[in-house]
């Protein structure tokens, strides 16, 4: 271990690609404290401690924790997100995004452009019904200190601003840094409350509120869990595929064997994220509505922690993994690519049979990903509602730091093997020279 980070300093590469993403998170932590003008940060923050549970519970999270103090990037990310959602679902029902996205990096390209376009007009709707929002209370009574158009075209100017800053900020780390920018905004957002969860821990323990033994039982099952989640993300099933001799040139090139990977949790933390927006919704109403049924009915039914809430839970979070996947992969287009190379699955007879034996492994593997990503979202809500636990780092947080830190990883390692693989290709080089 020590050794391996002994070797990530010694690439100047790599080491500066490792200071550089360090670098623009810490501008991005500090912009997490900037209060947008004209707010009362006081009042948001005592808003927040009680909405822990909703949408906007949900959404702080995402932004790091800027929304609670309403800073410049309190929209965090999201727009930008839900607008790649939302062009990733229009691929698959207009047939010219289906067409564009099927001309290779060009087309992916001006995909990614109009999700920028599509990023900032959401930013701008949705920083005005913020702003209108904080003025009429919803956030807390004197959140705002001189309400009127000229505090809502600040409000949506600076939100606006924010959230392109901050996706320009993804942009360059994924260029220049390491890992996927995006995502590692994300997992700092997220991984920076885990210092004040410890905080609250401690503070239990010496008020008695628990004791030190299951303080620690605690933290060996949370880490247990972590290490289930790694097995989990790492699995995928390797599907053979057979390459037969053809002629290139003058020349027959020989035959060899490959493999199509598919991913145990092929939908990665879309579907939790789909399902946890859909139910706290309700929640969300219910904090501002002053219909007793509604409230009455919400309560009833989706009150987070009863067993009608989380059976809603896990149906949606299957329901969106096959939903989901079948975006992403296509077996038919897969198994046209297999036979346009010239391979096959041994066994099975290329073009449709091949699409109908990968659909069939496509959806056992859906099926266990998604009943594997039910239980750690909803093994925090029971840990948290029926054993009191002090506090837990939901199922939707853990995929998304468990993912982000393998993927982060794994590009390390690329850029490490990539390293000494051209290292030992000049000292062949150097070698052939001397011999000649």
């Amino acid at each position: 271990m020590t050794g391996g980070i002994q070797n990530i300093w010694r690439i100047p590469e790599l080491r500066s690609r490792i200071l550089f993403t360090f670098g623009m998170l810490a501008v991005y932590r500090i912009g997490c404290v900037i209060v947008t003008p004209g707010i009362d940060s006081g009042v948001i923050k005592d808003f927040f401690s009680q909405v822990s549970g909703t949408m906007f519970g949900m959404l702080n999270m995402f932004s790091g924790g800027a929304m609670e103090q309403l800073s410049i990037f309190a929209l965090g990310i999201m727009p930008y997100i839900s607008a790649t959602i939302i062009f990733q679902l229009l691929t698959v029902v207009v047939p010219a995004l289906e067409a564009l996205k099927k001309e290779g990096e060009q087309g992916q390209k001006k995909i990614n452009q109009w999700s920028r376009y599509a990023t900032i007009v959401l930013a701008l709707f949705q920083s005005f019904l913020m702003a209108i929002a904080l003025e009429n209370g919803q956030f807390g009574e004197g959140a705002v200190l001189n309400p009127g158009w000229s505090f809502r075209i600040v409000t949506m100017i600076t939100l606006t601003s924010g959230t392109a800053f901050i996706m320009w900020l993804g942009e360059q780390v994924t260029e220049r840094g390491i890992g996927n920018g995006i995502s590692l905004i994300i997992f700092s957002g997220i991984v920076v409350s885990i210092p004040s969860g410890l905080s609250n821990l401690l503070d239990m323990i010496r008020t008695d509120q628990f004791t030190p033994l299951e303080a620690i039982l605690v933290l060996a099952f949370a880490l247990v869990v972590v290490g289930a989640v790694v097995f989990v993300e790492r699995g995928q099933r390797r599907i053979p595929i057979q390459h037969a001799r053809r002629a290139v040139g003058k020349q027959v090139a020989q035959g060899g064997m490959s493999y199509f990977p598919l991913r145990v949790n092929s939908a990665g933390v879309i579907p939790p994220i789909f399902a946890s927006s859909l139910l706290m919704f309700p929640m969300t109403i219910r904090q501002f509505s002053d219909n007793p049924m509604v409230q009455s009915f919400i309560d009833r039914f989706l009150n987070p922690g009863d067993l009608s809430y989380n059976l809603i839970y896990v149906a949606l979070i299957i329901f969106f993994c096959f939903f989901y996947t079948a975006i992403i992969i296509n077996p038919v287009d897969v198994a046209e690519n297999i036979k346009r190379s010239g391979g096959y699955i041994p066994g099975v007879r290329p073009g449709k049979n091949t699409a109908e034996y990968i659909d069939k492994v496509l959806s056992r593997l859906t099926l266990i990903g998604s009943v594997y990503i039910a239980l750690v979202c909803v093994l925090p809500v029971i840990l948290s509602t029926r054993m009191n636990v002090p506090f837990y780092f939901g199922g939707t947080a853990l995929l998304i730091v468990v993912g982000v830190s393998l993927d982060t990883v794994g590009q390390i390692d690329a850029h490490m093997v990539s390293r000494h693989y051209e290292g030992f290709v000049k000292g062949a080089g150097r070698v052939r020279g001397r011999l000649g």
